[in-house]
């Protein structure tokens, strides 16, 4: 799962195939109640600082569970833990066959996706040219480019995968639009931009995008949260 993967990999090996997205939207899930109709202060099951960020600046009232495990663990924390509402990956809801519990999914405007999220890749030698050459059917070049793009940013940033940061880039023709999102963990403050290019120059574009987001405040905003996880002793 690309959204998983370190923006570095060790001497030698790579990312050779990034596979054709599944939907990249956060689900939302609930008893049926959909997310303009929660009550006051309805607590919210995630496990990611990104969206806790992005649904704190849209509901300032909504109190933030963090919760653990697989998917089907967490999908049953949604009555054990009397939550009004958890957060998942719809790709992973879709793979693995739970579909049907979702209430609603956020749109990528609305909820900016984690990078990569949706993606899979295969990590492989760099010099193992038969290896790649037998995988190379697998990769989806318009994903790839999006998926390096968002990458860039993200390593430029000196974020992982647990800080709150966003990006989403989607490829139309020779064209990538990427866009880009840093918060405060309590989602006061925000930073969000966008850029288009050249798919052909999807790093440098990722790279471009993360500059200005980091010029427009997200310096001072990471800086914050880094901070904060180190005290906490969370990073």
């Amino acid at each position: 799962s690309m959204k998983d993967v370190p923006t570095e990999f060790p001497e030698g090996l790579g990312l050779v195939v990034t596979t054709e997205r599944e939907d990249p939207r956060d689900a939302f899930i609930s008893d049926g109640v959909k997310f303009s109709e929660l009550r006051h202060g309805a607590r919210i099951g995630t496990s990611a600082l990104r969206r806790q960020a992005q649904l704190l600046k849209a509901r300032p009232d909504l109190e933030m569970v963090i919760i653990r495990g697989n998917v089907e663990t967490r999908i049953r924390k949604l009555k054990e833990e009397n939550l009004d509402a958890v957060i998942l990956a719809a790709a992973g809801l879709n793979r693995l066959g739970f579909t049907d519990v979702i209430t609603e999914l956020l749109s990528v405007d609305f909820s900016i996706p984690a990078i990569g999220q949706g993606a899979l890749g295969l990590e492989c030698r760099l010099d193992d040219a038969a290896t790649i050459e037998a995988i190379s059917f697998m990769n989806h070049p318009e994903t790839a480019a999006a998926v390096i793009a968002e990458r860039a940013l993200l390593k430029r940033c000196e974020g992982g995968c647990q800080v709150p940061i966003a990006a989403h880039g989607i490829v139309s023709g020779d064209t990538l639009r990427l866009v880009g999102f840093i918060a405060s963990v309590d989602g006061s403050r925000t930073v969000r931009d966008e850029v288009s290019g050249k798919a052909a120059e999807a790093g440098q574009l990722g790279v471009h995008l993360a500059d200005a987001l980091l010029a427009s405040g997200g310096r001072e905003i990471l800086q914050e949260v880094y901070k904060r996880e180190l005290s906490a002793g969370n990073v």
